[in-house]
């Protein structure tokens, strides 16, 4: 009897990660905006499972912040107002240069030279889908050597939910706020190749506000996108 209840709960548990990683990718790829319904039967349907695994992948992803449960009613993907979304990046401001501070250590010269080849390929990219997944890579993945136990997943959450606004954000740029956007990224790596910690934190604040204020001034990229 235990077996086959180890084996029942096992197979619901591969179901429901496969459901979430492929409802992530498709959040985060802007397939499902934000605000969008995500129901049980259609998903189940969609993924051929029933609506047990579903549930399970719809609780892993409410922990990743990109969905929103609310009991007796139903999951949506997140959303943010202007005013939650600039409370998301100042928060970023101040957690992911620390963050940074504490990975340094860890990332040595081939590591940085990924790095280095990612804000390359962003600069030679002029398709956005293209350029958000080589963003999120460079970022999050200078992050990756840090010994935290709280920063990193925090962190992580916390991009999960601005995806859909930095698409937005990177939409609305010119040539220049585009240039410069590239070459922080360039400092950026160059502060890491010198052991700069206090100069690269300095640019990634720099970097994550740049962002904040930019969307600020185009409060109408939040009602477009509900």
């Amino acid at each position: 009897m235990n077996n086959v209840t180890t084996v029942h709960f096992s197979a619901h548990g591969d179901s429901s990660a496969r459901i979430a990683e492929q409802l992530r990718t498709m959040i985060l790829n802007g397939e499902y905006r934000p605000g969008a319904r995500l129901r049980q039967e259609e998903v189940a349907l969609r993924f051929g499972a029933s609506r047990v695994p579903v549930r399970e992948a719809f609780r892993t992803l409410a922990a990743d912040g990109l969905v929103t449960l609310i009991a007796n009613t139903g999951a949506w993907v997140s959303r943010l107002s202007l005013a939650e979304c600039d409370e998301v990046y100042q928060t970023r401001e101040r957690v992911e240069p620390l963050l940074l501070r504490y990975a340094m250590p860890g990332i040595d010269d081939e590591y940085l030279d990924r790095l280095a080849s990612l804000a390359a390929q962003m600069e030679g990219t002029d398709n956005v889908e293209a350029f958000l997944r080589f963003d999120r890579e460079f970022h999050l993945g200078s992050y990756e050597r840090a010994q935290t136990t709280v920063l990193g997943d925090l962190v992580s959450r916390l991009w999960n939910t601005t995806q859909h606004y930095r698409r937005a954000f990177t939409l609305l740029l010119d040539e220049h706020a585009t240039r410069v956007v590239h070459d922080e990224h360039h400092m950026l790596v160059e502060a890491m190749r010198m052991r700069d910690a206090d100069d690269a934190e300095r640019i990634l604040a720099g970097h994550i506000r740049r962002t904040r204020l930019g969307l600020a001034r185009h409060p109408e990229v939040f009602e477009t996108l509900h």
